[in-house]
């Protein structure tokens, strides 16, 4: 047996094994999965490193024509009437109270940047490690939804960007003329990647009700009848997750939920059409899915005539 860390290196002879053209059916023992697990944790965790230290540079320096991440962060900030804001001569800036703030701070926002930069690399090591345990149709499924689930949650994060300037000049005009907006770098850039993420999450929620009724456990009809119910508790959600104060970011979180809901409800009436017209061309629209089978347990006849009976032989003494 070769030692541990030669099983990590993915250039060893042993792991083509481990691969679908030779192992198609995934079948491993428990230690090799906990190998292929710690393999896999191990190449997400190095990409999301590399995405952290590229995250870092980019905080104060110009990358591919884009304006630097700093810049990118503190615009929804600088979108405030200059009366409102700290302004030191003239330039917009972030506050910063405590030693070694920014620095803390540029390390949070490099290892955001590099999950999200380098995603794709880690939900592929995902895909890899659990990809031998799903059937084929679950897998075409699989990729779908995560490819979805992706973008849903990139929209949602772009919605929030463009909501926080006019959550943040509703809040910060209460006061009028007699107080400015002196945010702390910490606190801005906490609450703006909680915004981000709140939203992002949030927008999951619709592609959950897709996969349920994927998997036969909520019908188009059911849903229709909750629509009501569904919409007030999407509301109530919009309310309790966003966490700023201001009704801007809660309608707008809400509206776009009820949106994609609608979105997810005609995906679900075509799914359950398609999956009654398969049930159709078998002749089974009548048969419950919890419906047992019919046998036949009664016992058959033998026919005596054209059965094998052994012949008897006398015993010879």
């Amino acid at each position: 047996m070769g030692s541990p860390l030669r099983r990590l290196n993915p250039f060893r002879k042993d792991r083509r094994r481990w691969g679908r053209r030779h192992n198609p059916d995934g079948t491993m023992t428990l230690v090799d999965h906990l190998y292929e697990l710690r393999y896999r944790l191990g190449v997400a965790l190095a990409a999301v490193v590399v995405g952290a230290i590229f995250g870092i540079w980019w905080f104060s320096n110009s990358a591919f024509g884009l304006p630097t991440l700093s810049d990118i962060l503190i615009e929804p900030y600088c979108q405030l009437p200059q009366t409102q804001r700290l302004a030191p001569n003239g330039t917009c800036q972030l506050l910063q109270t405590e030693p070694f703030e920014i620095f803390m701070l540029t390390l949070k926002v490099g290892v955001a940047v590099g999950a999200v930069v380098f995603s794709p690399v880690w939900l592929y090591q995902l895909w890899a490690f659990i990809t031998p345990g799903l059937y084929d149709r679950e897998r075409k499924f699989a990729k779908v939804f995560v490819a979805c689930a992706s973008v849903l949650f990139l929209g949602g994060a772009v919605l929030a960007y463009y909501i926080l300037p006019v959550a943040l000049s509703f809040m910060s005009g209460f006061g009028g003329d007699a107080f400015f907006t002196a945010l702390t770098g910490g606190k801005y850039i906490s609450f703006m990647l909680l915004l981000l993420v709140i939203f992002g999450v949030s927008f999951e929620l619709p592609l959950v009700l897709v996969m349920l009724n994927f998997a036969g456990i909520v019908s188009y009809q059911r849903l229709k009848g909750w629509w009501r119910g569904i919409v007030f508790a999407l509301f109530v959600f919009a309310a309790i997750a966003t966490p700023g104060q201001d009704p801007f970011s809660m309608l707008a979180l809400a509206a776009a939920l009820c949106v994609l809901f609608s979105i997810a409800m005609v995906i679900c009436r075509a799914n359950d059409k398609r999956r009654h017209r398969k049930l159709a061309a078998q002749g089974l629209t009548e048969v419950g899915l919890d419906e047992p089978s019919q046998i036949d347990t009664r016992p058959s006849e033998l026919d005596l005539e054209t059965s094998h009976v052994p012949k008897q032989h006398d015993d010879v003494t």
